[in-house]
C-alpha cells in the first residue's frame, strides 16, 4: 500500500467515508459482540489514538476496546497465529478474528454463527469468497459437508480464497495445535495458513462460502475502486 502506508496504516485508511477497519467494528458491536480487541503494529499508536477505549460510533454505544501492542513491545508484527497466541489471555473460549485490511460491508457477525460452532467440535470455522483477480488459484478446498480442505493448488481441485474471517477456540492457539508458548512472551511470529491446513488434515476446520462484497484491500488501485463504487447501505444496518 505504499507510498499511503508510510504515514497511514492500512485499517485506518478511508473506505466509502470511514476508516477500512470501523466497517466490520460496527457490524460487530451491532450484532452483540462490543467487547473488541485490536492488535497493532505498524503505526499502531494511531489506531489507538483514533479509536481510544470507548470509541464512538453512530448509533452504538457501550463498545469497548482493548489492545495488544506487537509493534510496541516487540518492534515488529508477529503474524496472524503469532499474534493471537499473545493476545489469548484477553479472549474468550469462543472468538471471531477479522483482518484488518478486508473490506465486506454485508457480512452478518449474528450470536446464530458463535452458537452454531459452540457447539460443534471443530476448532475454527473459516469463510471462504470466490476467488478474486489477485488470487485466482485460492487457498482451501470446501466439501459438500462442510469441511475445509487442504488440497493442492491447480489441478481438477476447485479452491476458494480464505476470506480472512473465522471462527476460533482457544485450543486452536495452545498446546498441541500450536506450540508457541502460552502469551507468546518472546514474540514468536507464526503465520496462520500452516496451523489451519494441519487442523484440516485432522478434520477440525469447517467451513461456509460467502458470496457478497468482498475486497482485500492491498493496493492502492484496490483502495480507490472501492471509493469508487456505490455501496447500498442495509436499512437495518443504517444509524
Amino acid at each position: 500500500m505504499r507510498p499511503l502506508s508510510d504515514s497511514c496504516p492500512k485499517p485506518l485508511m478511508q473506505v466509502q467515508g470511514k476508516p477500512l477497519m470501523q466497517w466490520p467494528m460496527e457490524a460487530l458491536a451491532r450484532a452483540g459482540q462490543v467487547h473488541q480487541l485490536i492488535n497493532t503494529a505498524w503505526l499502531g499508536k494511531k489506531i489507538a489514538d483514533h479509536f481510544g477505549l470507548q470509541p464512538k460510533m453512530p448509533g452504538l454505544k457501550h463498545v469497548q476496546l482493548q489492545y495488544s501492542n506487537e509493534g510496541q513491545d516487540f518492534g515488529r508484527a508477529l503474524e496472524t497465529a503469532g499474534g493471537i497466541v499473545r493476545a489469548l489471555a484477553q479472549l474468550d473460549e469462543v472468538f471471531w478474528v477479522i483482518a484488518g485490511d478486508i473490506f465486506i460491508p454485508e457480512f452478518d457477525f449474528g450470536q446464530v454463527h458463535m452458537l452454531r460452532f459452540a457447539q460443534s467440535q471443530k476448532l475454527a470455522h473459516l469463510w471462504l469468497v470466490p476467488n478474486p483477480e489477485h488470487n485466482p488459484l485460492g487457498d482451501f478446498g470446501l466439501s459438500p459437508q462442510g469441511m475445509a480442505l487442504n488440497v493442492p493448488k491447480g489441478g481438477e481441485n476447485h479452491l476458494y480464497t480464505f476470506s480472512a474471517i473465522a471462527l476460533y477456540r482457544r485450543a486452536f492457539f495452545q498446546m498441541p495445535a500450536c506450540d508457541i508458548a502460552a502469551g507468546n512472551p518472546q514474540g514468536q511470529s507464526c503465520a496462520l495458513a500452516p496451523l489451519l491446513r494441519a487442523a484440516m488434515d485432522r478434520g477440525q476446520v469447517s467451513a461456509e462460502l460467502f458470496t457478497g462484497i468482498w475486497a482485500d484491500v492491498g493496493t492502492p488501485k484496490r483502495l480507490q475502486d472501492l471509493n469508487s463504487l456505490s455501496i447500498l447501505t442495509p436499512k437495518a444496518h443504517q444509524t
